[in-house]
């Protein structure tokens, strides 16, 4: 049995790394392939010694935002500019400013960091799209709150488009690691149209820079994970064991939290730096989100399915959250109950992939492990005659993202199936193993 269980270990291990594998090709999104941040750089007036600009940031990422407590970005600067003042954003640290006397620089560190604004800032310290705490939705989400902005007045910098010298090393946290930034690049100046749209002013410089995301570099371990259940079969998939972790042995405090825990409260609250740092309730598979999958009903021509999004995490409420699935009847949704919907065709004609998020004020909020910590629907699809089947796990999808990131799904041996499914002729890794190591243990009786 030692060695037996040796093997199905190995096995289940080389299965979660092949389902939730991390490599440098995870900055790019088979489903997102053309999401990114991009940082607008726009150079809007001279001044005796340097200029000031409009940092504008985009999020064209369909469906990964940033959320609390928000982005921070930074750079190195190319000689040994200043910053003078700022509009909409601040810097973390001022640094040595000791040499100036008179006026002091809002900031004078060669490597400055800069933050948002948190909202209800005095309205002569604001600008356009600024000072929402860092928080930035999804393009696909919510197009008109996927900008964020801040003005910026640099000194001992130069005063022309030859002597401007582009800042270099950016650097973008939302809130953590997740994001590469490429070199600044020179592009054309930004053209700005009235709000009467009779004129037309520019930039006198503009420099773009490219964020992407990598999960990998995000975190290490996963973030979610998904468990199945059907109407056909009592059996209820669960998400994989330590999926996201493990349990500790007890060497180690602090890894989770058991839901029975006398004064819960004082146990999960932390209001420190770290916030976003998971706090989960003690699961077997130890994930701060599970997506549940329910193969719910079967009509004549429509079949049901329910989805249950459940959050362990003590630490966290999941503001504009957003789920992305791949199935491929989603070409025949027809009905969709308390939830938005959006197809991503990011190829063409291939609709087989859905944004799912809460609708406004009654469940787009993900409350924090407890009671409250789940949001759910039901969708309801047409039948394909051509390609509808409930066997070999076609009902159950193909890859579900919460908040942009992948979720680990169930391994396919494992799904729900039909009862009349017994004379399948797929046979699972283990089932080989298993049945190997019996064979062995008869021939070695024998011997």
């Amino acid at each position: 049995m030692g060695l037996f269980r040796f093997f199905a270990s190995t096995i289940l291990v080389l299965f979660l790394l092949s389902s939730f594998s991390f490599h440098s090709a995870d900055a790019f999104d088979p489903l997102d392939p053309n999401g990114n941040i991009t940082i607008k750089w726009d150079v809007i007036s001279w001044a005796p010694d340097g200029y000031v600009a409009v940092v504008t940031m985009y999020n064209f990422q369909q469906y990964r935002h940033i959320q609390a407590p928000g982005w921070s970005l930074g750079w190195t600067w190319a000689k040994k500019e200043v910053i003078w003042t700022m509009m909409g954003g601040q810097t973390t640290e001022q640094g040595d400013c000791s040499k100036y006397k008179g006026n002091i620089p809002h900031c004078c560190k060669t490597d400055p960091t800069v933050v948002d604004m948190l909202p209800g800032t005095p309205y002569n310290q604001q600008i356009a799209n600024c000072c929402k705490g860092g928080v930035i939705n999804s393009w696909g989400q919510d197009p008109a709150n996927a900008v964020s902005s801040f003005q910026i007045s640099v000194g001992a910098a130069g005063t022309t488009n030859k002597t401007v010298r582009v800042p270099k090393n950016f650097t973008l946290k939302a809130p953590g690691p997740g994001y590469t930034c490429g070199p600044a690049k020179i592009v054309k100046p930004t053209k700005f149209v009235s709000a009467d749209g009779r004129r037309v002013t520019q930039a006198m410089m503009t420099w773009n820079v490219t964020c992407t995301y990598s999960q990998f570099l995000a975190q290490k371990t996963p973030t979610c994970c998904v468990s199945l259940s059907s109407f056909y079969n009592d059996t209820i998939v669960p998400c994989p064991t330590c999926t996201c972790g493990c349990q500790s042995n007890g060497t180690q405090r602090g890894s989770c939290v058991d839901p029975e825990t006398p004064h819960l409260a004082s146990v999960v609250s932390d209001h420190g730096k770290n916030n976003y740092v998971p706090l989960v309730q003690c699961t077997k598979h130890m994930c701060p989100i599970r997506i549940h999958w329910h193969v719910k009903l079967n009509y004549k021509e429509y079949w049901r399915v329910k989805i249950t999004i459940t959050n362990f995490n003590y630490r966290m409420n999941y503001t504009q959250w957003n789920l992305v699935v791949q199935h491929p009847n989603f070409d025949n949704l027809t009905t969709l109950f308390s939830f938005n919907y959006k197809s991503l065709t990011p190829y063409g004609p291939i609709n087989d992939t859905a944004m799912l998020w809460g609708v406004k004020f009654y469940n787009d909020l993900l409350m924090q492990a407890g009671p409250s910590g789940n949001v759910q629907s039901e969708l309801l699809f047409r039948k394909d005659a051509s390609t509808f089947t409930f066997e070999k796990g076609w009902a159950f999808p193909h890859r579900i993202y919460f908040n942009g990131d992948n979720c680990v799904m169930p391994p396919p041996d494992a799904y729900p199936y039909l009862p009349n499914a017994g004379s399948r002729w797929e046979v699972s890794l283990i089932t080989l193993v298993v049945t190997l190591m019996s064979s062995m243990s008869v021939v070695l009786a024998y011997i």
